[in-house]
């Protein structure tokens, strides 16, 4: 079928909710209204109020009952309307949800899954266009995803539906609806800590996830640079072994992503290089992201995220090193 990212999670919530009826889906505005970017449309109708429902409109309290649930023997999906409104759950995900295997030594394991919009670049109000993925990721008991693209977005999340562990699944707004892909219209699976090798090339590796996908595959493919593109998919865990063998094939290494420079995925993947591969390297790791700051009003978002053109100067500068 071709669909859009929003159709292809949607159909994966759907076959999940027929599979396992230990599966609920919840949060705000996810019932009748769909959610407020519709992901979640029809489901409600289709799986009835107790398996498909509102939340009152409390992170910190979506949080918890999701925990409780997953401890009760249930396999809760919980929507949260937008990324930056999660960091009221941040107590709850950190101390109990990625915790909770830990303190028990695995003899209690919890089973749920937190969704969200995340990324900008489609001129939202603050605190709607947040990229908290080092943020769920630093903690290490949660399982952090985030797919660019609708045949990924469903079998990752079709997978991480399958295990016992607390997963945030990451959704970048702009890309729900920015293209359609043909998606089998049958379950299958995405594995999870598994990056995708969009591309293979051997001047460049350029490591990138989300949002910024679709414009690297873009720039390179204008450039006509041979470059191996590398989809991350899932941040925590991370696909250390793609990403140290593509550093040592192609000698350099450039990282892209939306979130802000200072303390995110692109200073760990590249300390990791610099740990594993810097004797294979023929230039500096470089990174591509937004200023350290928080996320600007919408009129000012263009000069804040990374877009066309710094990437295509960042692979110029990095190629003459």
């Amino acid at each position: 079928m071709l669909t859009n990212m929003v159709g292809a999670i949607n159909n994966a919530l759907d076959l999940m909710l027929k599979a396992d009826d230990k599966i609920v889906v919840f949060g705000e505005d996810v019932g009748k209204d769909g959610g407020v970017f519709r992901v979640t449309d029809g489901l409600q109708a289709k799986y009835g109020e107790n398996r498909v429902f509102d939340s009152p409109l409390a992170e910190s309290a979506i949080a918890g009952m999701t925990i409780g649930m997953a401890i009760g023997g249930m396999h809760p999906v919980a929507e949260m309307q937008f990324a930056g409104f999660m960091y009221l759950s941040f107590a709850q995900l950190v101390n109990h949800a990625a915790r909770y295997r830990s303190r028990t030594r695995s003899n209690v394991k919890l089973p749920l899954m937190i969704r969200t919009p995340v990324s900008g670049g489609v001129k939202t109000l603050e605190h709607h266009s947040e990229s908290p993925e080092a943020f769920w990721s630093h903690p290490g008991g949660l399982v952090v995803v985030e797919p660019s693209n609708p045949y990924d977005a469903k079998g990752l999340m079709i997978k991480a539906l399958k295990m016992d562990d607390p997963v945030i699944f990451l959704e970048p707004t702009k890309l729900y609806r920015l293209f359609k892909q043909e998606v089998p219209a049958e379950p299958y699976e995405v594995e999870i800590g598994k990056a995708a090798v969009v591309q293979e090339g051997t001047q460049l590796t350029i490591v990138t996830y989300g949002t910024m996908v679709p414009l690297v595959k873009d720039v390179v493919a204008k450039k006509k640079t041979d470059a191996e593109i590398i989809d991350l998919r899932t941040i925590n865990p991370l696909d250390e072994a793609t990403i140290i063998g593509s550093a040592k094939k192609t000698g350099r290494v450039m990282i892209v992503h939306e979130a802000p420079l200072s303390f995110g995925v692109g200073a760990e993947i590249a300390a990791r290089v610099a740990e594993k591969a810097i004797f294979e390297l023929d230039a500096p790791v470089m990174r591509v992201a937004s200023p350290s700051f928080p996320y600007p009003f919408p009129s000012y978002e263009k000069f804040y995220l990374p877009n066309a053109t710094k990437v295509s100067q960042a692979i110029d500068k990095i190629l003459q090193e």
